[in-house]
């Protein structure tokens, strides 16, 4: 008996991947969890929140991942288009209240990514109260580089962190001066998701950040996996 294989009536996504730095494998892509106010710096900065709050997070489309080297078209429904770099925690095993303890067992790797931003859309939703989507889950948001395997690298606690644009750095800091650190990121986060493998975390950006526009160049570097780099273009017509 010949089994019935089920029709799509529309064509189903595409597996949405990250190179692995060092082989020809891919990660692929579950889900983007994204961690809001990390460093104490970029709280003051943005002169919001208390500092002593407990880690929230917020989601991002796992589509809005684009390539390092990717040219990005300046995005519609915004005049304040704004970079944050921040480390990429790449889950390799999932679970639920996973102890911090044991939460770098569960870690895969580490990538480099920018938390694009359309600031003046983000400030309008905390405002009125609502959801952060349009400010944080836009086409293309979420610029990120190759995952790198904690085997090959070592788990990410301390280590520069910079971003320049067009050469002019804008953002630095230290791995190190995260609020929360990447052990308490999982296990706070599997608190509240059943975390799987594939999930990717951006977990915070130190203080700098600004806006970018067509033909600037954005350059994001951490210790020890390398640098990305992001253009800017005009918007789409």
């Amino acid at each position: 008996m010949t089994e019935t294989v089920p029709a799509y009536v529309v064509a189903p996504p595409p597996v949405v991947t990250l190179p692995v730095a060092g082989s020809g494998a891919l990660f692929p892509v579950r889900r983007i969890y994204c961690v809001g106010r990390n460093y104490v710096e970029h709280i003051r900065e943005m002169k919001e929140g208390d500092e002593r709050d407990p880690p929230f997070f917020f989601q991002k489309p796992r589509d809005a991942i684009v390539p390092t080297g990717a040219s990005l078209p300046y995005p519609v429904g915004t005049a304040d288009f704004q970079h944050e770099i921040e480390l990429v925690i790449a889950m390799g095993r999932g679970g639920r209240s996973i102890p911090e303890a044991e939460a770098l067992d569960h870690v895969y790797g580490y990538a480099i990514g920018i938390d694009l931003t359309r600031r003046d859309r983000q400030v309008d939703m905390r405002k009125r109260m609502l959801p952060w989507e349009a400010g944080k889950a836009f086409d293309r948001s979420a610029p990120c580089g190759p995952v790198h395997p904690a085997g090959t690298t070592g788990h990410r606690l301390s280590g520069a962190i910079s971003l320049s644009v067009n050469g002019v750095e804008r953002q630095r800091g230290d791995l190190s001066q995260m609020i929360w650190n990447v052990p308490e990121i999982v296990a706070k986060l599997s608190q509240d998701y059943a975390l799987e493998a594939g999930d990717i975390i951006m977990s915070g950006t130190p203080a700098g950040v600004g806006p970018v526009g067509p033909g600037d160049v954005m350059t994001g570097a951490i210790a020890g996996l390398g640098e990305i780099t992001i253009a800017v273009v005009e918007a789409e017509a």
